[in-house]
């Protein structure tokens, strides 16, 4: 990114969107939105890789768009959230999301780590015919999308992560500061291994799978900051849901081993990315706390990083969307 663009990009402070601020066309947590959302419709994908899995992929937007590829977050799926594809199409972008192994209808990668993402990355590039690509990943999906620039330099024009886990193997202790307790004991567990984890998620998964928008708010309660309840709308909450019913329509497998790869070495050191990226993270993020974005934009080569005051684990998706995707254009 040029000088001129970096600072552009870096705005100040005070001009964030804050905690107090309602977007246009934003309306309260689980409340009624008064529009129709209308969006392109979304093609679904099932891509056979060479390892005989299949992949769940969704494509939407324009055909000749260049590819956005969204990494989801832990427990959802590969299905596209709406202000996620408006502000992708708006731009003419062509949004490309897929679930990760044993999400959904992905088959299934025992024992998979961070890295692993990489060549089934590969597989969708090569099946869309792109040579060239831009990478966003939330919350869980963060790692995910930050192994495809390390690995994937010459296909990676730029990656964006917003509230994006750390490694654990980097943080130690520091991991869980300032963690909500829900996840923090999702994460304990995960270190004990799959015996301890599995039975709290499929617990867990019985609400998740059939949850309409006032259960999502009610199940996410915990987690959300202020910033979130503010600016999350409703139908971001019934899209959290849809994509929650997809990703564990065939049980937990993906996000057992989701969790467990988190914990784990990821295979691959952020340190070795040499691509444009560019850090989102919030102050009051109670699901990745701040340290763990914070740490990201330390130890990623050159990383650009907007660290906010203010914002939570959701508030910063869905208020910035618009400024990281600029951003994330300006690598082409």
């Amino acid at each position: 990114m040029s000088p001129g663009l970096q600072r552009f990009f870096r705005v100040p402070e005070a001009s964030e969107p804050g905690p107090g601020v309602v977007l246009s066309g934003m309306c309260g947590f689980g409340g009624e939105c008064p529009w129709s959302a209308v969006v392109a419709d979304s093609e679904p994908i099932a891509l056979s890789l060479p390892d005989q899995r299949l992949l769940d992929i969704e494509v939407s937007g324009p055909s000749d768009g260049v590819p956005l590829v969204y990494y989801h977050g832990s427990s959802t799926s590969g299905r596209q959230f709406r202000f996620l594809q408006r502000a992708a199409h708006d731009r003419g972008l062509r949004l490309v999301s897929f679930s990760r192994p044993g999400v959904g209808t992905s088959t299934r990668l025992p024992g998979r780590s961070v890295v692993d993402t990489v060549n089934d990355v590969a597989a969708v590039l090569d099946h869309l015919g792109a040579p060239r690509s831009l990478h966003l990943g939330w919350s869980g999906g963060g790692p995910h999308a930050l192994a495809a620039a390390a690995r994937l330099p010459e296909r990676v024009a730029g990656a964006t992560v917003m509230c994006s886990v750390a490694p654990y193997e980097e943080l130690g202790s520091e991991f869980f500061v300032g963690m909500a307790q829900s996840n923090a004991d999702e994460f304990n567990k995960a270190l004990q291994g799959e015996d301890a984890i599995r039975p709290a998620m499929e617990d867990e998964a019985q609400g998740k799978r059939s949850a309409g928008a006032e259960e999502v708010r009610q199940i996410l309660m915990s987690l959300l900051s202020p910033a979130d309840r503010i600016l999350a709308t409703a139908e971001t909450a019934a899209d959290i849901g849809a994509s929650w019913a997809e990703g564990l329509r065939h049980g937990v497998d993906g996000w057992v081993d989701e969790t467990l790869s988190y914990v784990k070495p990821w295979g691959f050191s952020v340190r070795e990315i040499a691509v444009p990226t560019v850090v989102w993270h919030g102050a009051e993020d109670l699901a990745a706390p701040f340290a763990h974005g914070a740490w990201l934009a330390q130890h990623i080569p050159g990383a650009t990083s907007h660290l906010l005051k203010g914002h939570g684990h959701m508030s910063i998706f869905l208020s910035s969307i618009d400024r990281a995707l600029d951003e994330l254009l300006s690598t082409l």
